[in-house]
């Protein structure tokens, strides 16, 4: 069996895809609403160089990332070693070697995988006017506000995707969305 055909085989086994897809909104959405304040400080203070924003959202992006990675691997290995524990009282055998023993190790990784990569990659395509900004590079607007709309359509996208899988109006979820997103930029706003 091909490595694709076995994930598909252990993740449906292992009933992950919808914690998968939960983390990916979750941790893509905390990472964009994380780069979306900090841009948002910083577009509000005095004027910074544009190496001092990468760097604190770089910094931010990374932290999300190795956080989703730990502690979504650290529950899942628990929850996963749990539901086999049981799964071997109920049938009266070690399931080490069996299908649900390799799901058992492996979905744990992936699902931190998805966990921290969601908001790491969420937050550099939010960073990218910033370094093509840096490179020289004529932007139509200033980085900030090209990096500000770039975090709406994402966080309007992710709300798009969980209407959709819910089977409510994707526009509906979207605007949801983007209702928390603004009141972000409402209170950073206010408390700046």
């Amino acid at each position: 069996m091909g490595l694709s055909r076995r994930l598909v085989f252990l993740l449906r086994i292992s009933e992950s895809h919808g914690i998968i897809r939960r983390y990916f909104v979750v941790n893509g959405f905390d990472g964009a609403l994380t780069m979306l304040g900090i841009i948002m400080g910083f577009a509000l203070a005095e004027p910074t160089n544009t190496d001092v924003v990468i760097s604190a959202c770089l910094g931010a992006a990374i932290a999300l990332a190795v956080s989703g990675v730990s502690s979504a691997y650290i529950s899942e290995v628990a929850e996963r070693r749990k539901r086999l524990h049981e799964l071997e009282q109920a049938m009266i055998r070690d399931l080490t070697h069996s299908a649900h023993g390799e799901a058992a190790r492996w979905m744990p990784l992936l699902v931190g995988l998805v966990n921290g990569m969601s908001p790491l990659l969420i937050s550099l395509l939010i960073m990218l006017p910033l370094w093509l900004a840096k490179a020289g590079l004529a932007l139509p607007v200033s980085p900030l506000l090209l990096a500000v709309l770039i975090a709406l359509a994402i966080v309007f996208l992710l709300g798009v995707f969980l209407g959709r899988i819910s089977g409510i109006s994707w526009l509906r979820s979207g605007l949801q969305t983007i209702v928390i997103a603004v009141a972000t930029i409402s209170l950073v706003y206010l408390f700046s």
